[in-house]
């Protein structure tokens, strides 16, 4: 009984000094990365690129999404970047990250054509390798709230982008030490993907920045879905 009680402290050992070896690294690789808003000159970047994250089913963004989206478009604004590469989740027919962000975009007055949407970012991993590989980006400007950036940026960076991150924290948000705990186990994840790279859950043809970003306004993978529910 001893003995298996000393293997399973080891075990935990090794995993606690793997995950804190882990953060470590993806902290120490993009911190130099992160910037004021100011820091940055116009035209700095190939796009703005914006993770998703959770969308109510009247189409309303929730407050950590909002306000990545508020700091994205004062860049775009700021003219940062003429592009915003909004990444999320558009797997089903039901659920449709991107597409709030682009309406709520729209009304903040980005033109519809400077406006890509990545349907199949389910995650950060998949976000940053289709946009170097998808997108064709080589420099990019990455917004999302602190405890999320710096594994952002890392794996931007991984993936062949000069990547700068800006923050996105306007406030207080519920349940962060949550959110903390789960980043720290995350950035254990992508450091081994970023080392192997295993294919997203989708690819697809590549879509050039300098075109209409309307083209992208439907997710091609679940268009059967959408046909069979009509």
């Amino acid at each position: 009984m001893k003995r298996i009680i000393k293997i399973c402290l080891r075990i935990c050992m090794a995993a606690s000094l793997l995950c804190i070896l882990a953060n470590a690294r993806v902290v120490n690789a993009a911190a130099s990365r992160i910037v004021w808003p100011n820091a940055l000159e116009d035209g700095a970047a190939d796009c703005i690129i914006v993770p998703g994250a959770r969308v109510y089913e009247d189409g309303t963004l929730c407050t950590v999404l909002k306000d990545r989206m508020d700091t994205a478009i004062g860049l775009y604004h700021a003219r940062v970047s003429n592009r915003l590469l909004l990444s999320g989740d558009h797997g089903t027919a039901g659920y449709d990250e991107v597409s709030a962000m682009k309406a709520y975009a729209v009304k903040q007055g980005v033109r519809e054509r400077d406006i890509f949407l990545d349907h199949a970012g389910f995650s950060t991993y998949e976000t940053m390798y289709r946009a170097s590989t998808i997108f064709g980006v080589k420099s990019c400007v990455v917004v999302t709230q602190t405890y999320h950036l710096y594994r952002a940026v890392y794996l931007a960076e991984k993936m062949d982008m000069q990547a700068y991150g800006v923050k996105a924290d306007r406030g207080v948000y519920d349940r962060m030490r949550y959110y903390q705990a789960r980043e720290a186990l995350a950035r254990v994840k992508d450091v081994a993907f970023a080392a192997f790279r295993p294919a997203p859950t989708y690819l697809g043809d590549p879509i050039s920045l300098a075109g209409d970003g309307r083209i992208t306004a439907n997710a091609p993978f679940i268009l059967p879905v959408l046909t069979e529910g009509r």
